[in-house]
């Protein structure tokens, strides 16, 4: 086995970032996505697959200039608030206060979505389970009418958005997404929605939102550093993988930023675009090609060719374990894998491999999560 170069270790100051509660989410891992970009010459990054934001957050703060793009409309919602803004905080807090203060009313969200405490049990007459009380839902149809209607500015709307979805995930009845809701009501589902002003910052560098298909964006950028990562899913052969697609799991968060009544269907009444045929994506494509190959990780490798950086960040999620052996062959093929590290999540330890196949080991473990350095 190859022996690799060990960095010396940086010290950072991790910088705050704000969120939602989310399956897959990098928080604990930031400290350490942020030490591999210090080891390189890096001013530009790709956040592709940017989620919650955390990440572009984090970068932007640190003086980074960041790309930051996801599929979701929401988190294209939470770039434009957290990296596009250029006022203080204090500028919002009249529109925050103004819409904390409008009269709650029914709507479209309390119609589908609210339900009354009924001594704790969250199964509704019509016999569904719903992810908020009735009380917090005519807040929510009353706010977003009005955001609507104030015909705020791209970052402003962004910002009282983000606000909103933020307040909302401090009340709701779920595990965490909106794939299924909890039988009985949550102790947090019945305090009342409060809006706060967003943890905003004004960037020291022009950074870009886009909420595109990632194969159709990299022609257009160029960047120093991509950090990938893309939406692995189960290997679960049994689990469907509409179960694991992203815009299943956070279906309301679309609504409520589109504000457009799409139709719905299931028990969690998700939107019509979320369906199994419509939702997918061909890095949770655990099916083979003709060859044998899987298409998940074909894309990976394709997206690693073709993204225009010197240097990529790549995470790996022991959950994909069947696809390892082939990742381990396609960063060798495509560049120096400069550092590995290593987050044993039931453990919480972090640790660094000391050589190139060390994690391939590791990943028989539970839980793990991977971070690769690769310079192409």
């Amino acid at each position: 086995m190859q022996t690799l170069p060990l960095f010396k270790d940086y010290d950072i100051e991790i910088p705050k970032t704000e969120g939602i509660k989310y399956t897959g989410s990098k928080l604990k891992l930031l400290p350490h996505i942020l030490k591999l970009a210090k080891k390189v010459e890096a001013h530009t990054i790709l956040d592709a697959f940017s989620g919650t934001t955390r990440v572009s957050q984090a970068f932007a703060k640190l003086g980074y200039q960041v790309i930051s793009n996801d599929l979701a409309i929401w988190s294209k919602v939470f770039g434009q608030c957290y990296l596009l803004n250029q006022k203080q905080p204090s500028e919002y807090q009249e529109l925050i206060d103004h819409l904390n203060n409008l009269p709650p009313k029914d709507g479209w969200f309390t119609e589908n979505y609210g339900g009354n405490p009924n001594h704790g049990c969250a199964i509704q007459a019509d016999g569904l389970k719903k992810p908020w009380q009735v009380h917090n839902t005519r807040k929510l149809d009353a706010i977003r009418e009005e955001i609507e209607t104030l015909q705020l500015s791209t970052v402003d709307k962004a910002v009282a958005l983000t606000s909103l979805i933020l307040a909302l995930d401090q009340v709701d009845n779920t595990l965490g997404h909106f794939v299924s809701y909890l039988k009985n009501w949550s102790p947090r589902s019945y305090k009342t929605l409060q809006l706060e002003v967003p943890n905003v910052f004004i960037s020291s560098k022009p950074n870009q939102v886009f909420c595109q298909d990632i194969f159709e964006l990299i022609p257009e950028i160029s960047v120093d550093l991509a950090y990938l990562d893309p939406p692995y899913g189960s290997n679960n052969e049994k689990m469907p993988p509409s179960r694991v697609r992203y815009a299943s799991y956070y279906h309301l968060w679309k609504t409520i930023c589109l504000y457009d009544q799409p139709h719905l269907f299931g028990k969690a009444k998700r939107r019509q675009d979320t369906s199994d045929k419509l939702a997918g994506s061909v890095f949770e494509e655990f099916r083979c090609n003709e060859n044998g190959r899987f298409l998940a990780v074909e894309a990976i490798e394709k997206l690693i060719q073709k993204v225009p950086a010197h240097w990529v960040i790549l995470s790996y999620s022991s959950g994909g374990r069947a696809t390892a052996e082939e990742l381990n062959a396609v960063l060798k093929r495509n560049g120096k894998v400069l550092d590995v590290i290593n987050l044993d999540y039931k453990k919480n330890v972090m640790a660094s491999m000391k050589w190139t196949n060390q994690w391939l080991q590791e990943v028989e473990k539970p839980n793990q999560e991977f971070v690769f350095l690769l310079e192409k």
